[in-house]
């Protein structure tokens, strides 16, 4: 997005291995097939299904838009990471302890809750394929443990070749629904342009919507998967905007897909679903009675494809996040891409630790239902993530931080400002919206 030309300067770092030239481009993509396995969540098809149930076609250009913030966010991380040679986590730590603290605490909570939550997700479609087999709970711990597993003895190749497989399944199931739902070309097309639905807090719901589309701290983490694969200099520059573009490009087609699904099959019927994952579950009962029990199946098949790609790619991602944390923290100096590219960040101890507090300590959740005022605070601090993403990006990419060829244009920069100014709307939402009578 910056008004930059990509090609390699005088002072590029090696990486390794020569940046590639013309189309072999695309053979190098992965860290963004990556990011959008993991940033589009069982939760994020939910929402958009209920979206296209609630208003058919209307927001399609919503979700387009989201795309287009996301392509915008990750662009900018990975931009830090290549232009800079230091990591996003370093940046951060050039503007103050305060940035240090706000990871601290979000990466704790937020890991805690989450860890339960994506193998809850994971478990709903085993438990529907294999009913007889064993309770919800044990298959989610099974998905934490065999997550847990993988990502700690296997490095970023590994990793991003399975997430590929995996984002495969998704993408041949999303859009084979949205083919045998048959779609309303003319009325798809008329959804792209900006109308808001005629309903109270439509600009919310639409706002919402628009956030909604693959991503929160996985965006960050985006810049960590550049450095793993082996990118750490701009030569590598013109490769990573392909892949992220790429990458959303993807997560567009999903999204898309799961409206067409849900303006034709629920909103013509009148169908209502549940918000949550649980919806994909009704989901899946509705194409039996429509479609048949084949159907179905491979349906709830693409359901764990991504509800896993979320568990395995946070398991992975955020690790490495908080890994480059701890080592900033405990005073090691600039935290180099370098380091994340030579595979020691994923053999490292913080890394593994993290590993472990996303599987184990969520396992009482699993069984004891998730603590109320922890709940708040969790959504209070992933609501107000994504601006804080936004605003320290912006800072960064316009200081002496950032060389001065790589600092942000007018375009990064106006959608930098629509990206922090979207979340933040939606983050005084969230915050509002949560039961503070309550908690106290």
């Amino acid at each position: 997005m910056a008004d930059t030309t990509g090609n390699p300067t005088s002072t590029e770092a090696s990486s390794g291995s020569h940046p590639p030239l013309g189309k072999s481009r695309w053979r190098y993509i992965g860290p963004g097939i990556v990011v959008a396995a993991t940033g589009v969540g069982a939760g994020d098809l939910v929402a958009t299904l209920i979206a296209g149930s609630n208003f058919g076609y209307t927001l399609l250009w919503a979700a387009v838009i989201g795309c287009l913030v996301k392509i915008s966010l990750a662009e900018a991380a990975g931009r830090w990471h290549l232009s800079t040679g230091r990591t996003l986590f370093d940046g951060w730590a050039s503007l103050g302890r305060w940035t240090t603290w706000f990871f601290g605490v979000y990466a704790v909570i937020w890991g805690f809750v989450y860890g339960a939550a994506a193998m809850s997700s994971s478990a709903l479609p085993l438990q529907a394929l294999f009913p007889d087999v064993m309770a919800l709970e044990w298959w989610a711990i099974a998905c934490g443990l065999v997550g847990l597993v993988f990502v700690w003895f296997n490095k970023y190749a590994v990793f991003e070749k399975v997430m590929t497989v995996l984002v495969g399944v998704m993408f041949v199931v999303t859009v084979y629904l949205a083919i045998r739902v048959t779609p309303n070309l003319p009325d798809a097309f008329a959804g792209l342009l900006p109308v808001l639905p005629d309903e109270k807090d439509s600009i919310l719901n639409t706002l919402g919507l628009i956030g909604g589309v693959g991503g929160t701290i996985t965006l960050a983490a985006y810049g960590y998967w550049v450095n793993a694969k082996g990118w750490t200099s701009t030569g590598w520059m013109k490769v990573m905007r392909l892949d992220n573009r790429v990458a959303y490009a993807t997560t567009g087609i999903f999204v898309i897909a799961m409206l067409f699904v849900g303006a034709e099959l629920l909103h013509s019927a009148n169908v209502a679903i549940a918000s949550g994952d649980k919806g994909l579950l009704q989901l899946s009962d509705i194409l039996e009675a429509q479609y048949g029990a084949a159907t179905a199946k491979f349906f709830l098949i693409g359901f764990f494809a991504t509800s896993y790609t979320s568990l395995i790619g946070v398991w992975h991602g955020v690790s490495l996040m908080f890994a480059d944390f701890v080592a900033r923290f405990r005073g090691e100096g600039a935290q180099k891409g370098e380091e994340v590219a030579s595979g020691a960040r994923e053999r490292s101890w913080p890394f593994r630790a993290y590993l472990l507090w996303l599987t184990f300590p969520p396992i009482v959740l699993l069984f004891q239902g998730e603590p109320f005022r922890l709940i708040i605070i969790y959504g209070v601090l992933g609501a107000a993530f994504l601006p804080f993403l936004a605003g320290t990006l912006l800072w960064l990419l316009n200081s002496s931080r950032t060389p001065g060829e790589w600092r942000n244009g007018p375009v990064s920069n106006a959608m930098l400002v629509i990206a922090g100014l979207l979340f933040l709307v939606l983050c005084v939402k969230q915050v509002w919206d949560q039961p503070w009578s309550e908690f106290l």
